[in-house]
């Protein structure tokens, strides 16, 4: 069952809660995806934290009632979530662009953020798209979504996953409006120097749990102090397609980030 929270321009921001325990954990889900992405999370931590999953609007069961979609507006929708339920100390989890999200959330809720986790955010660090080739990226979605967002998903995902996750997460897709979903995702890959910006702002830990299965710029990741652990077996939605080894490294970073300074 979910809340709702007022971000700062009005729009309706849905959530779900559980559990007790500092600090608290808030998942933040990627490109059209809702709250229930985080689901194996949610139950799991539940157990020794409280836990909130955000459906960013535009997603799930939050409003669609905005003019502009960036990322900075998505940082201040889970910051108004924070507010409302009066966290101060907190860890961000943001999977794909909801790493994006993180920092901006970070940037507004200062020292009660104590890390991020970024999930399957960034392969390399400190190479943004130019322009141009944001515009060429952006091209197929503009011209058939529906086969263009089908695409993006099946190749996302790792060998051995679920076909039937699979299918759930290409009809989450493929049925979101796409207006939305192109905007986000222009505002999306034109964010990556506002993040390389941000990390020399917010002073707290970021890790990132990464798959293998393509390549990796570890370098790039250590030269922005960016902790990098890495899944094989899986692709980019590896909350959901190994929740349980996903869980087991996620629990170590929460136990590193909530340990006395």
């Amino acid at each position: 069952m979910s809340v709702v929270a007022s971000s700062v321009d009005g729009v309706a921001v849905a959530y779900a809660r559980q559990g007790v325990g500092e600090p608290t954990l808030v998942f933040i889900h990627g490109l059209a995806g809702d709250r229930t992405d985080f689901e194996g999370q949610m139950s799991h931590f539940a157990a020794s934290h409280r836990v909130v999953a955000v459906d960013l609007p535009g997603n799930g069961e939050s409003g669609r009632d905005r003019g502009e979609w960036t990322m900075a507006a998505y940082g201040g929708d889970v910051a108004s979530v924070a507010d409302e339920l009066g966290l101060d100390d907190m860890i961000l989890v943001g999977h794909s662009l909801g790493g994006d999200v993180s920092v901006e959330a970070a940037l507004r809720l200062g020292d009660r953020v104590r890390g991020l986790v970024w999930v399957s955010s960034y392969r390399s660090l400190g190479n943004p798209k130019s322009v141009e080739q944001v515009e060429e990226w952006l091209a197929p979605f503009r011209s058939d979504f529906v086969s263009a967002s089908e695409d993006l998903v099946r190749r996302n995902f790792g060998p051995n996953a679920d076909p039937d996750l699979v299918e759930r997460v290409v009809a989450k897709i493929t049925a979101a409006d796409p207006e939305i979903v192109v905007a986000v995702l222009a505002a999306e890959q034109r964010n990556e120097p506002a993040v390389l910006a941000a990390l020399d702002q917010i002073a707290v830990p970021v890790v990132a749990i990464n798959p293998d299965f393509k390549p990796i710029d570890e370098s790039s990741f250590a030269s922005h102090h960016v902790e990098l652990v890495v899944m094989s077996g899986v692709g980019h939605f590896v909350m959901m397609e190994d929740p349980d080894t996903f869980n087991h490294h996620l629990t170590s970073i929460v136990a590193t980030l909530a340990a006395p300074a």
